[in-house]
C-alpha cells in the first residue's frame, strides 16, 4: 500500500490549502508551526511535486522584505516541516535548484480539485461529470490559505477564486443537462436578483423555468431582464439570450435536451493558432533547440526565458522561439498564443500587460461583452480558460518580469516562451524559469544562412566578399537577413559593392553590443528597394507618436486611402521592415524605427512631415472626442476644427467599443499629447486632455490625468477663449483633489470660479461649485460643501441641465447625510434617482445608488444598503468605472459586517483593496486593510460583532465610510 493511502485508495494523510492551511492524518490535525513556517509549507504544497527554487520560496514567504539570513532561516523551517510531516509519508526533497514537496497526487486537496474538474470537463456523460464537479467543490472549506496574508498568498487566492467560480458555473450547466432544473430555480433566482444584468445567469434561469413547465415565467423573466438592460444600459440582450427567448417562445423541442451552447460566453470553436509564420530559412542554433526540447521533456509545465547577450536586439531571439514553437506545435493541441510586448521601444512605453491579456481573451473566443472590466479579473479569466489546457504562449520582447507575470497561466499543462533583452531574474527566481543566452552565429552558421538565402552558387562565386560581409556583420542574423533581402531585390549588384558600403559606413555599434544605432547603412538598402509610396510611408512611420499604429491612424499619417495604405503596409511587412500583431496593429523593431525617424528628418521636406503630423493628431483628437461622447453623452460639447484633408477617423459603434479603443490607444494618446505639448499646439493639448477625462476617471488613471491637465493649463494661457480657461482650471483643480493635494486644488478651483463669474458663465459656475464642494468634503468641511452643492443645483436648474441638476441633488444628499440629516438626504437622493432614470444617465444612477447605500447603512437598514450598493457596483462595472467600483465595494463591506456576513464583507474589501493597489491609491488601500484587520481581530475576540459600533462611530467622526470622504463622483463636464 502506498504511503499516505488507505486500503480503499482514499488518502489518510492530507495537506489542505482550499481553506485554512492544514495537515491531517487519520482524521486528526497535525501541528505545522507558526505562520512563517506554514507559509513555507503552503509555498511548496501549491506546487506539489514541482521544484520551487530557493529564491522563489523566499519571495513567496517574505516578499520584498526577506530577513538578512533568509536562506538559513528557510533551512530551519524546512527541517521542522520534515519532522512534522514524517508520519504522513510526505517528504520535502532537496533538488539542484530548490525544493519539492513529494506527495501522492491525492494528498493535496488542490491537486484533487484540479484533477476532478479536469476529468469532469473531459467526461461525455453529464451525470458522471456533475458528480465529479460536485466532489471537487466539496473540497473547498473556505478562502484558500485563509490565514496567510502575503502578496503571493493573495495572488494565489485570487487565481483559485476564479477556478472555483468556473467550476460552479460548470456545475449549473451540468445540472441543467441532468434534468435538475427544478432544484436550480431557487439558486438561480437568487443569483439573477443579485446580478440582474448577467445575461448568462438569466438564460440559465429561463431554461430551468421552461423545463419545469413554467414557460410563462421564463418569458416574463426575459421581459424583465430586457427591460432592465434597455433602461440601465440602453441595449437589448445579446444574441444568445435573444435566441433562447425565441426558442422558448416557440416551444423548441430541442430545449428539453442539453443546454444550448453559451454563445454569450465563448466564441467560435477551434484552438487559437497565433504564431507568426515560421522563419525560413532557419540555420544553426542546434544546441539551443536541443536544450529547449530537453526542457519540455523534463518539465513540460515550465516557463522558458530566451535571453540575449548584453540585451542586444536582432540577435535572433524571436527567430529561435518561433522556429521551436512551430516544430513543436503538435505538442500543444489546445492552441498557441503570441504577443509582442514592446519591452524595448524607442519611446520607452512597453505594452501594458492588460492589453496583452485582452488580446489573448479575444483570441480564445471570449465574447467582449463577457470580458470583466477589472484588469485583475481579466487575467484571472485568462488563467481559467487555460486551466488544464495544453497550450503554448510565446511572449516576445518583454521588458521585465512584472510585465510577464500577469500573462502566465496557472495550469501546469502550459508552456511559456519569453524573449527579452534582459535576463528577467525575477521570472527566473520567482517562477523557476530557465534561462537561455543567445550568442551571435558562428562563421559556419552565418555562411549557411547567407547560402540558404542567396543560393550556394552565389556564395561560392564571391568568397572574398562573403568573408568580408561575415566579418562586418559579426554573425548578427538581422544584418545578414537584410543583406540577403538587398541582394534579392538587386540581383545584379555585386556582393563586394555591399561589403564596400558596409565597410565605409561601419558597423562598430554592432560589434560593441550597442543596439541603439547599429544598422542604419544596412537598413538603407532595404529602403532603396521600396516604391515611392512605401519609402515615404516607412519614413513617416518613424515620426508617428506612440509605440504602434493602427490602419486608420497610419492612413491618416501618410494621407493615402485606407486600401492603398493597407497595400503599402503589406509591402513593408514583406520587406521585414514592420510587423503586424494580433490586433492588426503595425509596429517596427526598435532599430528600424530609429532609422526611419532619421530618414524622415533627412529626406522628407518639413512641410510633408508637418502635414503628416497634423493629420495623425487630428485622427487621435477627433476619434478620442467621438469615443468620449459615447462614454458620456451628457458631457458638455466642445467644438473641434475640421480634420485635415486625408484624415481617416475611426468609427466606434458603442460605449464598449469606445472604452476598448481608449484602453488600446491610451499609450499612444499620451504620446500624442506630449507631441502636441512640445510643438506648442495649444488647442490640441487642451482638447486631448478634455477627451481623456472620462476614461481617466473611470479607469483610475489619476496621475496621467493630472499630467495632461497641467499641460492644458499652460496651453490655455495662450488661448483667447475664457470658457476654455475656466474648464482647464476646474479640471486641474479636480485632478489635484483626486490626489489629495487640497491646496493646489483649492487655488485652481477658485480661479475657475472667479473666471466663470467674471465672464457670466452660469453653467460653468455650476460645474465649478460642484467640484469645490467635492474638495471641501474631502477636507471634512461638509457644511460649506453643502452650500456650494446647493448653489450648483440652483444654477443647473436655471440653465436647464436636468442631468447635472440631479448630480447636484445627489451631492446635496450626500453632504446632508454627513451632517446627520438622513431623512432629507434620502429625499434628495431619491429625487435625483428619478430624474436620472428619466434622462437615462447610467453613471449618474450608479452614483445615487451608492449614496443611498451609504444613507441606508447610516439609518440601520443594512439589507437595503447592501441592495443599493450591489446595484451601484453592477452599473459601475458595466461602465468600466473601476475607480468608482473600488469606492463602492469599500463601503459595501460595512453593511455586510453589520448583518454579520463577515465572509461577504471580507470578499468585497479584498476586491476593493486589490483595485486600490492597482490604481496606486495607497491611502484608501491602507484604510481598507485596517478594516480587514479589525474584522479578523473581532472574529477571534468578539464573535458576536460588537466591535462594529465603535468603528461606525469612528467613521462618522471622520466623514464617511471606507473609500475616502467621497469619491470624485461621476462624469466631468
Amino acid at each position: 500500500m502506498d504511503a499516505g493511502r488507505r486500503a480503499n485508495g482514499q488518502p489518510d494523510a492530507a495537506i489542505n490549502v482550499l481553506g485554512e492551511l492544514e495537515v491531517r492524518l487519520d482524521g486528526g490535525r497535525l501541528p505545522c508551526g507558526h505562520a512563517r513556517q506554514r507559509s513555507v509549507l503552503a509555498a511548496l504544497a501549491v506546487d506539489a511535486d514541482r521544484v520551487v527554487s530557493v529564491d522563489g520560496l523566499i519571495d513567496r514567504v517574505w516578499g520584498e522584505r526577506p530577513p538578512r539570513r533568509a536562506r538559513s532561516v528557510l533551512r530551519t523551517y524546512l527541517a521542522h516541516l520534515r519532522q512534522a510531516l514524517r508520519p504522513t509519508g510526505v517528504t520535502i526533497v532537496r533538488r539542484d535548484t530548490g525544493y519539492v514537496l513529494a506527495a501522492d497526487p491525492e494528498t493535496v486537496d488542490l491537486r484533487r480539485f484540479h484533477r476532478l474538474v479536469g476529468s469532469a470537463r473531459g467526461t461525455a456523460d453529464p451525470h458522471a461529470a456533475l458528480a465529479l464537479v460536485e466532489d471537487a467543490l466539496e473540497l473547498w472549506r473556505g478562502e484558500p490559505l485563509a490565514e496567510l496574508d502575503t502578496a503571493w498568498a493573495r495572488e494565489v487566492r485570487e487565481r483559485l477564486r476564479q477556478d472555483h467560480l468556473a467550476a460552479r458555473t460548470d456545475r449549473v450547466d451540468l445540472a441543467l443537462r441532468c434534468g435538475q432544473h427544478r432544484e436550480l430555480v431557487a439558486e438561480l433566482t437568487t443569483r439573477t436578483a443579485a446580478h440582474p444584468l448577467d445575461e448568462r445567469s438569466a438564460g440559465q434561469l429561463m431554461l430551468a423555468l421552461y423545463r419545469d413547465g413554467r414557460q410563462a415565467d421564463a418569458l416574463e423573466h426575459y421581459r424583465r431582464t430586457r427591460q432592465r438592460l434597455v433602461e440601465e444600459l440602453g441595449a437589448d440582450p445579446g444574441p444568445g439570450l435573444q435566441g433562447l427567448h425565441q426558442r422558448i417562445l416557440t416551444a423548441d423541442s430541442s430545449l428539453a435536451g442539453a443546454l444550448p451552447p453559451a454563445e454569450d460566453a465563448t466564441g467560435p470553436a477551434g484552438a487559437p493558432r497565433q504564431l507568426p509564420a515560421a522563419p525560413a530559412p532557419f540555420v544553426g542554433r542546434h544546441d539551443e533547440l536541443d536544450r529547449l526540447d530537453e526542457t519540455l521533456r523534463s518539465d513540460p509545465a515550465t516557463t522558458v526565458v530566451i535571453g540575449a547577450i548584453a540585451g542586444a536586439g536582432g540577435i535572433g531571439k524571436t527567430w529561435l522561439a518561433l522556429h521551436w514553437a512551430h516544430r513543436n506545435a503538435d505538442r500543444f493541441p489546445d492552441g498557441q498564443l503570441f504577443v509582442d510586448l514592446r519591452g524595448f521601444s524607442p519611446d520607452g512605453h512597453p505594452m501594458d500587460p492588460a492589453v496583452a491579456v485582452r488580446g489573448f481573451l479575444d483570441a480564445l473566443g471570449v465574447d467582449p461583452g463577457r470580458i470583466p472590466v477589472d484588469q485583475h479579473a481579466q487575467a484571472a479569466r485568462l488563467r481559467g480558460l487555460m486551466a488544464d489546457k495544453r497550450m503554448l504562449l510565446v511572449l516576445d520582447n518583454a521588458a521585465d518580469a512584472a510585465q510577464v507575470t500577469p500573462l502566465l497561466p496557472g495550469s501546469d499543462t502550459c508552456t511559456v516562451l519569453v524573449t527579452s533583452r534582459n535576463r528577467l531574474p525575477g521570472l527566473i527566481t520567482g517562477q523557476g524559469a530557465r534561462h537561455f543566452a543567445l550568442h551571435s552565429l558562428d562563421d559556419a552558421e552565418a555562411r549557411a544562412l547567407l547560402a540558404s538565402r542567396l543560393g550556394a552558387a552565389r556564395v561560392e562565386a564571391e568568397p572574398a566578399a562573403v568573408g568580408e560581409l561575415l566579418r562586418l556583420c559579426g554573425g548578427f542574423p538581422l544584418a545578414l537577413s537584410i543583406i540577403a533581402g538587398r541582394v534579392h531585390t538587386n540581383p545584379h549588384l555585386p556582393l563586394n559593392a555591399i561589403a564596400e558600403e558596409l565597410r565605409d559606413s561601419g558597423l562598430d555599434a554592432l560589434d560593441d553590443g550597442d543596439p541603439a544605432a547599429s544598422l542604419p547603412a544596412v537598413l538603407s538598402w532595404s529602403r532603396r528597394a521600396l516604391t515611392p509610396d512605401q519609402a515615404t510611408t516607412f519614413a513617416l512611420l518613424g515620426t508617428a507618436p506612440g509605440p504602434d499604429i493602427g490602419l486608420p491612424a497610419a492612413a491618416s499619417l501618410v494621407g493615402l486611402p485606407l486600401n492603398d495604405t493597407r497595400t503599402v503596409l503589406r509591402g513593408l511587412e514583406q520587406a521585414s521592415l514592420i510587423g503586424q500583431d494580433v490586433n492588426g496593429r503595425y509596429r517596427m523593431h526598435d532599430l528600424i524605427r530609429r532609422h526611419s525617424t532619421e530618414i524622415a528628418h533627412q529626406e522628407l521636406a518639413e512641410e510633408i512631415r508637418e502635414a503628416a503630423l497634423r493629420r495623425v493628431l487630428d485622427f487621435y483628437v477627433h476619434t478620442a472626442h467621438g469615443a468620449d461622447r459615447l462614454l458620456d453623452t451628457h458631457r458638455a460639447f466642445i467644438p473641434l476644427d475640421l480634420p485635415a484633408p486625408g484624415t481617416h477617423l475611426q468609427p466606434l459603434p458603442d460605449s464598449r467599443a469606445a472604452m476598448a479603443w481608449f484602453d488600446l490607444e491610451h499609450t499612444n494618446l499620451l504620446a500624442v499629447h506630449h507631441t502636441a505639448v512640445t510643438r506648442g499646439l495649444h488647442d490640441a493639448v487642451w482638447r486631448l486632455a478634455w477627451t481623456l477625462r472620462t476614461f481617466h476617471h473611470r479607469r483610475g488613471h489619476r496621475h496621467d490625468d493630472l499630467a495632461v491637465w497641467l499641460a492644458a493649463a499652460d496651453a490655455a494661457a495662450h488661448l483667447p477663449d475664457a470658457t476654455t480657461r475656466v474648464r482647464v482650471h476646474r479640471f486641474l483643480g479636480r485632478a489635484y483633489n483626486a490626489l489629495g493635494r487640497s491646496e493646489e486644488a483649492t487655488e485652481h478651483l477658485h480661479r475657475a470660479l472667479s473666471l466663470a463669474e467674471h465672464h457670466h458663465e452660469p453653467a460653468e459656475q455650476a460645474q465649478t461649485h460642484r467640484m469645490i464642494a467635492q474638495a471641501l468634503c474631502r477636507r471634512g468641511d461638509d457644511r460649506e460643501a453643502l452650500d456650494h452643492a446647493t448653489r450648483a443645483q440652483r444654477l443647473f436648474r436655471e440653465v436647464g441641465q436636468p442631468v447635472w441638476e440631479a448630480g447636484a441633488l445627489n451631492a446635496v444628499g450626500w453632504y446632508l447625510a454627513h451632517l446627520g440629516d438622513l431623512d432629507a438626504a434620502r429625499a434628495h437622493c431619491q429625487a435625483a434617482l428619478a430624474l436620472l432614470r428619466q434622462h437615462h444617465s447610467v453613471e449618474g444612477e450608479a452614483s445615487v445608488l451608492d449614496s443611498l447605500g451609504h444613507i441606508y447603512h447610516r439609518t440601520g437598514d443594512h439589507q437595503r444598503a447592501v441592495d443599493h450598493y450591489l446595484q451601484a457596483v453592477a452599473l459601475f462595472r458595466v461602465l468600466g468605472a473601476t475607480a468608482d467600483s473600488a469606492d463602492t465595494l469599500a463601503r459595501l463591506g460595512n453593511p455586510y459586517t453589520a448583518l454579520g456576513l463577515h465572509d461577504e464583507a471580507r470578499a468585497v474589501w479584498r476586491e476593493a483593496l486589490e483595485l486600490y493597489r492597482a490604481q496606486g491609491r495607497d491611502r484608501n488601500a491602507e484604510q481598507v486593510q485596517r478594516q480587514l484587520d479589525a474584522l479578523d481581530s473581532s472574529e477571534s475576540s468578539d464573535p458576536r460583532g460588537q466591535w462594529l459600533r465603535p468603528v461606525t462611530r469612528a467613521k462618522r467622526s471622520t466623514g464617511g465610510d471606507a473609500g475616502s470622504a467621497r469619491p470624485l463622483r461621476g462624469r466631468g463636464a
